[in-house]
């Protein structure tokens, strides 16, 4: 089941998308992402609304310090709140209490 984005995730979802369309403004960082992902550019044009896909950009993203400080300048952002939209991005914890 796809997860939805709610009111209170639009603000990580317009990021995750900015990331998104950074990414793939440049060969270089996209095709890596690409090739990684097992992904074409027009399967990434598909994925672009489906909340796993955007994790899996900002996984991308974050998994490489120079990537992320490179995306957080362009943006004119903290690397910090890209981190925090990858965090919200994250599937629930499992509980081992149940």
């Amino acid at each position: 089941m796809k997860r939805k984005f709610d009111h209170g995730d639009q603000v990580t979802e317009s990021l995750s998308l900015d990331v998104l369309v950074w990414l793939a403004g440049d060969e270089e960082r996209l095709f890596p992402f690409l090739q990684l992902s097992g992904l074409n550019p027009e399967t990434v044009r598909e994925s672009a609304r489906d909340p796993a896909f955007l994790g899996a950009v900002l996984d991308h993203v974050m998994g490489d310090e120079t990537l992320l400080l490179a995306c957080a300048d362009a943006l004119d952002v903290k690397p910090e709140k890209i981190a925090t939209a990858w965090r919200r991005m994250q599937p629930p914890d499992f509980d081992h209490d149940l």
